[in-house]
């Protein structure tokens, strides 16, 4: 299939467009953007200067790709939106471009970004991430590998969301999420682990019982952090799981969701 680009497109002559490419009708796309093999932009879509968008993927009608960031410490600097493989962009999703903190915005491989989803600048997202309908990223935030957010969750600049990590929907989330919990409530809880999608994902039954262990020091035993931590690496066995989980908490800087009260 050779690429097709609608004749009621705009297309810059400066863009790179890949092999077996689609573009329907109505889309604009900036000079300054870059984008893979067999991926397929629908209708009504801007793509501005500053796109880096991979191989494989969708983008649905409205998306808004790499417009300028809303902080108003923005002063024109060069930045980038970088999009990787096989990751489909909802309608009238809206992620923009970095600011001097990054100098980029980052969407890994493999994601699905649910109608209405706006990613703030110099946010990183992993591979493999899900995250709902009308969820929004304010500016810096971190969403880790296979993480799921449901719809109309709001993320406060700055937080990191662990990779593997669930958060229920309508929750507001304004402390960073390690690794492996499920969060909800208000204010936002850890819940339990996220044992459903470990074992979707292939972990085995002692993976999952050694972060069971972990989070039941650390959110159910004890009230303080940095004794639970002590006490983890002193009591529990060694594991990759883990050491990631305390690397995480310890690397939280702004501080983690709360236990289950």
């Amino acid at each position: 299939m050779a690429t097709q680009i609608s004749e009621l497109a705009s297309i810059h002559p400066d863009a790179k467009i890949g092999s077996n490419v689609i573009i329907e009708a109505f889309t604009t796309v900036h000079a300054d953007v870059e984008i893979g093999d067999e991926t397929r932009v629908g209708p009504n879509v801007t793509i501005f200067d500053g796109a880096r968008i991979g191989a494989g993927c969708k983008i649905f009608p409205g998306a808004v790709i790499s417009a300028i960031s809303q902080d108003l410490k923005y002063k024109n600097e060069y930045t980038t939106v970088e999009i990787g493989n096989n990751t489909t962009i909802r309608e009238c999703v809206t992620i923009h471009r970095g600011t001097a903190d990054r100098y980029k915005t980052v969407v890994g491989n493999n994601c699905l970004l649910m109608n209405y989803v706006h990613i703030a600048h110099d946010c990183v997202v992993g591979d493999n991430v899900i995250i709902a309908g009308f969820t929004g990223l304010a500016g810096h935030c971190v969403v880790e590998d296979w993480a799921i957010i449901e719809g109309q969750v709001g993320v406060q600049q700055f937080v990191t969301i662990g990779a593997h990590a669930f958060i229920a929907g309508r929750c507001g989330v304004r402390k960073n999420v390690p690794p492996f919990c499920k969060a909800a409530r208000e204010p936002l809880s850890y819940v339990g682990v996220n044992s459903i999608g470990l074992k979707r994902r292939g972990f085995s039954d002692v993976q999952i019982a050694n972060i069971e262990d972990a989070y039941r020091v650390i959110y159910v035993q004890n009230s303080n952090i940095a004794t639970a931590l002590k006490v983890a690496e002193m009591e529990l066995p060694s594991s990759d799981v883990k050491n990631q989980i305390i690397n995480f908490i310890r690397s939280s800087t702004n501080g983690i969701m709360r236990g289950l009260s």
